[in-house]
């Protein structure tokens, strides 16, 4: 059990969870959608397994995934890791892309009320429990006039224990603001890292009394500290294929601007004995107290270094300070 380690709470919904989760896009391994990559190479399922269960030991109890990671196959290693100790986690997944779990091809979204449903059901088969903690909308494109929909079968969902709050994955300000208006909703889960602020959405989110669950708290690997202009990710890494929503690699390497800015607050993410990326995570401590970074991760030793920020804590006001100066926020 790492030493430090405290709870952040849910928003409205009361449920506890450590200060940092884990995101498992990575360990569900390939996946297409329109004849690109979208899943991660060189993933081991039996280093998932240990992964997870070694997260658990240390303390780690939130664990974050979607029904499209790998088509499925996320959902399962997460089931496989897990057997026997339901009680012990906190489960987030997300629904909306239609797949096929043999084919491991994407094809567009669905959020009609019959889908939702059978999206449900069909993520409660395959991780193996009797309820979901955590229900995400994944559809960022989503039109805003549609979301009512989406939000009274989620509230159906919730009144038949099949989930237990629900929320939206999307950075969309207007769309946070429509399902905080729910009773049963109380998260957002929205970029959030050290060199990408998200002031509007954590303003709501304290207002509104939402957990803010940050995915690309570490510029999907950038911020690890490992990459430099030379490094080249290969063509079957999501990272490697030409995506537009992807701002962080182009044709598979760096780019420049994320580095250089890396560079010029190094140190004080290094701060204490800190590694890169526990102050990356230090530093989404000390942004918010709703905050409640979920780091990917495809092995042991990334879950112990991720794990390892806790017992430092956030980063302190004075180091806050001097990251928005040199950054020039």
């Amino acid at each position: 059990m790492i030493k430090n380690m405290k709870n952040r709470v849910l928003g409205t919904s009361g449920i506890k969870v450590s200060s940092m989760g884990l995101g498992c896009w990575a360990i569900g391994g390939q996946f297409w959608k329109e004849g690109k990559y979208v899943g991660w190479a060189n993933v081991k399922d039996n280093e998932s397994v240990r992964a997870i269960k070694r997260a658990v030991e240390l303390g780690i109890n939130f664990f974050d995934t979607a029904d499209c990671y790998g088509a499925g196959h996320s959902e399962h290693i997460f089931a496989k890791a897990l057997k026997g100790c339901r009680d012990k986690v906190v489960i987030a997944t997300k629904f909306g892309n239609v797949f096929d779990e043999q084919t491991k091809n994407m094809s567009g979204y669905n959020i009609s009320p019959g889908y939702i449903r059978k999206a449900c059901e069909a993520s409660l088969r395959r991780l193996n429990t009797d309820y979901i903690d955590v229900y995400q909308l994944h559809i960022w494109e989503l039109s805003i006039d549609k979301v009512s929909s989406v939000v009274e079968t989620l509230d159906k969902l919730v009144d038949e224990r099949l989930i237990r709050t629900y929320g939206w994955s999307t950075d969309r300000v207007e769309g946070i603001q429509l399902f905080a208006k729910s009773k049963n909703c109380s998260v957002v889960q929205n970029c959030l890292n050290v060199l990408e602020d998200a002031k509007e959405i954590l303003d709501i989110c304290e207002k509104q009394n939402m957990a803010s669950i940050n995915r690309s708290c570490l510029l999907m690997g950038i911020l690890s500290g490992k990459f430099n202009s030379d490094s080249q990710l290969p063509a079957n890494d999501v990272r490697g294929v030409a995506h537009d929503w992807i701002p962080y690699f182009k044709n598979g390497k760096p780019v420049p601007e994320f580095l250089n800015r890396l560079d010029a607050i190094k140190e004080i993410l290094q701060s204490n004995g800190r590694t890169v990326v526990q102050g990356a995570l230090a530093w989404i401590w000390g942004r918010s107290d709703m905050t409640i970074p979920i780091p990917g991760f495809k092995s042991v030793k990334q879950v112990e270094e991720n794990a390892g920020a806790i017992q430092y804590g956030p980063l302190n006001q004075n180091q806050m300070d001097e990251i928005e100066t040199i950054l020039n926020r």
